[in-house]
C-alpha cells in the first residue's frame, strides 16, 4: 500500500482533468486569438473555463485572468500593483512567512526603497488583526497576504486587512495567495473583501503549468509581463488552452460540484488518525496551530531528523514532506518565525491532505509513524 500526504507540494490530477488536456490538445488545438473556426473554437472553451473559474471565485468572467501559476499570479499582482499606485505611496504590508513567490517580490521592492512591512506570527504561525491596523497606514499601497500557511495551515485574517486598508483611508489594493486555501475555503471577493487573489491549478488535482488571477474590477494594475494583448494585457502571451481546460474540469468537479463541508470533515478524520499517532508516541509534538486548516500537519518526531524520517516513510510508501517544496535545503523560516526550539524544527515534516485521501490511507501512515519512531530512535 501507499499513501500520498505531499498534497500541498501537488495533487494527481483528476481523471477528469486528464480527459479535458487530451481533448484540448487533439480537438480544439487552435489558437484562440486566431480569427477562423479553428481559433474560435479554442476561444470558446478559453471562454468556458473562463466562466466555470469565475463561478468559483463568485465574480465576474471579465475579472478571471489565466496565468501560468500561483508564482506568476503573485508577481503580477504585486510588481502590477507597484508599478501602478508608486506615486501614492510606498509602505507594503506582508508577513514574515509569505511563501518565495511573494518574499522574493519583496526584497526587490525593498531594495528598490519601499517600506516593507512584515508581520511577525505567534506561535501557531498567525499574525493578529491588531499588528494589520497597525501597520497600514495613508502611504500603504499594497497589503499582501496568504490566505493559508503552507507549511503549518495557519489561517491569516486578511478581512482585517481589507478594514485596515478603508480605516486608513489608503489607496492601497488588498492581494490574497490563495493557492493554499483554493477548493477548501470559501475563496472569492466577497468572502475574502479582497481586490486580487491568485490561485493555482496543480494544488487542486488539475495539471501543472496554469493558474488565475483574479483583479477586482476598477483595479488598475500595471503588468510586469509584456507582449501581446491576450488576457487584456494582464498576462500576455497565447493561453494554454489544454492546460486551462485541465484546470476548470478540476474546479467543475472538485470544487464547483463538490461538498466543501463534507470534504473538510473527512480530510478532518484523515488527519487526527495521523496526529493522534505521533501524539501516542513520546517524542512525537504537533507543530500547526489547533485551529488551522485541517488540510496541513506539521509534526515532529523529535531526535529524529526529518529528512531520515520522510526517506523512512517513503520506503514504507509514505511521501511526505520536510517543509515548502519551493523551500528545499533551507531550515524552515515558517517554524523558526514561530520561534519552536530548533530541534523541534529539524525535526518537522508537513503532512498536507486532499479529499481524495482515504482514512485506510491515514491509518497505515500512522502505524508507519509509530514504526519510526521506535525503530529510528534506537538506530
Amino acid at each position: 500500500m501507499t499513501a500520498y500526504f505531499d498534497n500541498s507540494a501537488t495533487t494527481k490530477p483528476l481523471p477528469e482533468a486528464v480527459d479535458a488536456v487530451a481533448r484540448a490538445m487533439t480537438e480544439t488545438w487552435g489558437n484562440p486569438s486566431s480569427l477562423h473556426a479553428v481559433g474560435d473554437a479554442a476561444n470558446e472553451q478559453l471562454e468556458a473555463a473562463r466562466r466555470t473559474l469565475a463561478s468559483a471565485f463568485g465574480c465576474k468572467p471579465q475579472e478571471v485572468y489565466f496565468t501560468a501559476g500561483g508564482t506568476e499570479s503573485n508577481n503580477i499582482a504585486v510588481f502590477g500593483t507597484v508599478e501602478a499606485l508608486k506615486r501614492r505611496g510606498n509602505r507594503i504590508v506582508t508577513t514574515a512567512v509569505e511563501h518565495p513567490s511573494v518574499e522574493e517580490c519583496m526584497k526587490r521592492l525593498e531594495a528598490d526603497g519601499f517600506d516593507i512591512v512584515r508581520l511577525p506570527v505567534d506561535t501557531a504561525g498567525r499574525i493578529s488583526e491588531e499588528a494589520i491596523f497597525e501597520a497600514v497606514n495613508e502611504k500603504t499601497i499594497l497589503v499582501s497576504l496568504m490566505l493559508v500557511n503552507n507549511e503549518v495551515g495557519s489561517i491569516m485574517p486578511v478581512k482585517a486587512a481589507a478594514k485596515a486598508l478603508k480605516r486608513a483611508g489608503a489607496p492601497g489594493y488588498l492581494h490574497v495567495d490563495a493557492v493554499q486555501g483554493f477548493g477548501k475555503l470559501p475563496v472569492g471577493p466577497k468572502a475574502l473583501g479582497a481586490d486580487l487573489i491568485s490561485v493555482s491549478s496543480h494544488k487542486v488535482h488539475g495539471p501543472k503549468g496554469v493558474g488565475a488571477l483574479f483583479v477586482k474590477k476598477g483595479i488598475r494594475l500595471v503588468s510586469p509581463v509584456l507582449g501581446g494583448g491576450q488576457e487584456d494585457k494582464i498576462r500576455p502571451g497565447t493561453e494554454g488552452t489544454p492546460a486551462i481546460a485541465g484546470f476548470a474540469a478540476a474546479v467543475d468537479k472538485g470544487i464547483l460540484h463538490g461538498d466543501l463541508s463534507a470534504h473538510i470533515a473527512h480530510v478532518t478524520e484523515v488527519r487526527d488518525i495521523i496526529r493522534d499517532a505521533a501524539l501516542a508516541t513520546d517524542i512525537g509534538a504537533v507543530n500547526s496551530g489547533d485551529d488551522a486548516l485541517p488540510y496541513i500537519l506539521n509534526l515532529s518526531l523529535e531526535g529524529i531528523p526529518s529528512e531520515v524520517l520522510r526517506n523512512y516513510l517513503s520506503e514504507q510508501g509514505v511521501y511526505v514532506s520536510t517543509g515548502s517544496a519551493c523551500s528545499k535545503g533551507h531550515r524552515s523560516t515558517v517554524l523558526t518565525q514561530m520561534e519552536l526550539d530548533p530541534r523541534r524544527i529539524d525535526s518537522a515534516v508537513r503532512f498536507s491532505f486532499s479529499y481524495t485521501n482515504t482514512v485506510e490511507e491515514a491509518r497505515y501512515a500512522a502505524e508507519a509513524l509509530t514504526r519510526a519512531a521506535n525503530t529510528l530512535r534506537r538506530g
